[in-house]
């Protein structure tokens, strides 16, 4: 099959641990990345018009928008009867990235 760039391609990648479906132009927040410019996924599944792709070397490439944080998540713990409360928060560093193209 030869290969092909279109905006109509959607493909499954893995990054973090999580599944992110995406097709080209999308921008998601990804966990933290490290210092570069551009990242190539070897996706799970490229799929068009809803039907699955066979690829022998399919691969998704993004660029790096900026690093962000997420929200801020508040942690409580109290422990009853013991006159003891510990709060503090947390903020995950997070990177957004744009997708450039997918190729099957």
């Amino acid at each position: 099959m030869a290969t092909s760039t279109t905006s109509d391609l959607t493909a499954v990648i893995v990054t973090g641990g999580k599944q992110y479906l995406v097709s080209v132009g999308d921008e998601i927040s990804v966990e933290k990345l490290g210092d570069t410019k551009t990242v190539s996924f070897t996706p799970l599944a490229v799929t068009k018009a809803g039907a699955l792709v066979p690829a022998k070397s399919p691969k998704v490439t993004a660029s790096v928008v900026s690093a962000i944080k997420g929200p801020k998540l508040v942690v409580f713990k109290m422990r009853p009867k013991k006159k003891s409360r510990v709060k503090t928060g947390h903020r995950q560093h997070l990177t957004k990235i744009r997708i450039d193209a997918i190729s099957a």
